[in-house]
């Protein structure tokens, strides 16, 4: 069995970059693929983001709506399978749980969830929060439960991120205690946003191994006197410049200036009979291997000068590197079916996948039939014939809300004036104007008929001086002329002087930007977008990629303000 774990920086993107989901989920060749940050919300779980053939899907979205958490996070577990609706596949789960805290549920239908074993010492409000941005899913594959996880980044400043992901931790923590209390194994995947070692980070200070997250992260470990191996560090203990992820603005990959965040630990027993016996645990006896699958990264072999001052060119790819582990001795497990979480059931992808006339025949299935009813821990069954009916309802909501198409073309058709329109008269000025005046009124489609009299449009005698009806038109046809002439004539000076304002601009930030110090070379311009007094100002940096100090072709580190009013005070 292979597990992998991916942050993908947005799932839309890997897609996009692989050519569709299945595409990108068999280039891991695993049974179990655990993205985070997914950057999908609910409701644009559609069957292209999380329907593959062969695979079953589990999707936690956030759920809050503080600033600029919408759509952020997210996490995903796609499981391989060969027979989704009975089968002894250990990859299938037999159980799935969104969130850590027990209060999302197991079920989309479970709406009185109550607080997970463990937790009850926190209040729902502390563990709905925590629970909020999508962070957590959890699977249960009879022989070990499997967290895939996004933990919470705080930047060292800001105090409330910091207090978030402290609780993140510590409920979580209590979590696995409580399931290693009763004899679980649990393995733990994904991005955690900590690096808890100095040889984890390429620039670690003397100070780095004391801060409270790595401090905490340690503590979890075997060797600290904890229940968890990291499998990375157990199978690979004295390598060296082992990073999984590299900021994605500088171009560090180049010089795999990076951090280890990305996780694979794990806890709990061998499944030999004799686990008890010295030396035996999930490390020794199960975990053939863990390694990072660096060509995954953003930057390939070849590539590396297109960062010395190519920071306009885009990259493909995530920030981060998968990280894998294969398994070995993991024996089957008993029949069960796909838990309801998964995401084939949501109403918005179960309904848009199959016809009505599918849905229609799908309800005529035998209700006895082994493979209708589907459980979840709560033993609450979802059969075949719950979903159609579901499914049917969505159907007829989403036919009934489309519009006629007929009447969104006559919608569109009313839209297009003429140009003749232009120079009818309104009639909310009809009263106030004298019947020899030159405007012409034509009928209520805007059209002007030469060969009609309508009281409304008299024709003028020539004795009173006024052009006639067909005189008019030719007044209207050329006025039309001469203002679509005159309107493209204004938008080409437009574009001409924009075109010349545009070189100017471009000329003066030539010529005002520095070169740095380090390589003599054009400086690249950026703005500060972190919160605080220099927000929005602009600043130079070298542009090459970063790297080393010791290494002369790496960014040399060179910073000047774009302006003195930039300056912070």
């Amino acid at each position: 069995m292979k597990i992998v774990t991916y942050n993908v920086n947005g799932l839309r993107q890997r897609i996009s970059q692989f050519g569709s989901l299945l595409k990108l989920l068999n280039s891991f060749d695993a049974d179990i693929i655990c993205i985070q940050e997914t950057k999908l919300r609910r409701q644009e779980l559609t069957a292209d983001f999380s329907i593959a053939d062969g695979y079953e899907s589990f999707f936690s979205c956030t759920r809050t709506s503080d600033k600029g958490r919408t759509g952020y996070s997210g996490v995903a577990t796609f499981c391989r399978v060969k027979s989704a609706f009975s089968s002894v596949e250990v990859a299938l789960p037999l159980a799935a749980e969104e969130g850590f805290t027990g209060l999302l549920g197991c079920s989309r239908k479970d709406e009185t969830a109550s607080v997970a074993e463990g937790l009850e010492e926190f209040s729902r409000e502390e563990l709905l929060k925590v629970d909020s941005e999508g962070r957590c899913i959890i699977t249960d594959h009879g022989h070990f439960v499997l967290f895939n996880l996004y933990g919470p980044r705080a930047e060292s400043d800001d105090a409330e991120r910091i207090q978030f992901k402290l609780n993140f931790f510590k409920i979580l923590e209590k979590r696995w205690e409580s399931l290693l209390g009763r004899g679980r194994r649990i393995f733990v995947v994904g991005d955690l946003n900590i690096a808890p070692c100095a040889i984890d980070r390429c620039d670690a200070g003397p100070d780095f191994e004391n801060n409270e997250f790595r401090t905490w992260f340690r503590s979890m470990l075997v060797e600290s006197g904890g229940h968890f191996f990291d499998v990375f560090r157990a199978k690979n203990p004295n390598r060296r410049d082992a990073f999984t992820c590299w900021p994605s603005n500088t171009g560090a990959e180049q010089f795999n200036y990076g951090t280890r965040i990305d996780h694979i630990l794990c806890a709990g027993s061998c499944l030999h009979e004799e686990h008890d016996i010295e030396g035996h645990n999930l490390i020794a006896c199960h975990v053939k291997e863990c390694n990072i699958l660096t060509e995954y990264k953003r930057w390939k072999p070849g590539n590396a000068p297109r960062w010395k001052g190519g920071w306009n060119i885009k990259l493909e790819g995530s920030d981060h590197a998968p990280v894998y582990t294969s398994l070995v001795k993991i024996p089957d497990v008993s029949h069960h079916s796909t838990p309801s979480l998964a995401a084939r059931y949501l109403p918005s992808i179960h309904g848009l996948q199959q016809t009505l006339g599918a849905n229609i025949s799908c309800c005529s299935l035998d209700q006895d039939s082994e493979n209708t009813i589907l459980k979840n821990d709560n033993s609450e069954d979802l059969t075949e014939e719950a979903a159609c009916n579901t499914t049917i309802a969505f159907n007829r909501r989403y036919i009934s809300s489309m519009p006629n198409q007929e009447t969104k073309k006559r919608a569109r058709k009313s839209q297009q004036l003429s140009l003749r329109s232009f120079f009818q008269k309104n009639s909310n000025l009809d009263n106030g104007l004298d019947s020899s005046a030159t405007d012409v009124s034509g009928n209520q489609t805007g059209v002007l008929d030469s060969n009609s009299q309508s009281p409304e449009a008299p024709v003028m005698d020539d004795h009173g001086g006024s052009p006639t009806r067909s005189d008019m038109n030719g007044i209207a046809s050329s006025q039309g002329q001469g203002v679509q002439e005159g309107s493209r004539y204004l938008e080409k000076e437009k574009n001409n002087i924009a075109l010349l304002e545009w070189q100017r601009i471009q000329l003066h930030m030539q010529n005002s930007i520095p070169l740095c110090k380090g390589h003599r070379e054009p400086c690249v311009s950026r703005v500060v977008k972190k919160p605080g007094p220099t927000f929005g100002h602009r600043f130079y940096v070298c542009a090459r990629a970063e790297g080393p100090s010791s290494n002369p072709e790496a960014n040399c580190g060179y910073f000047r303000w774009a302006s003195m009013k930039s300056r912070p005070k």
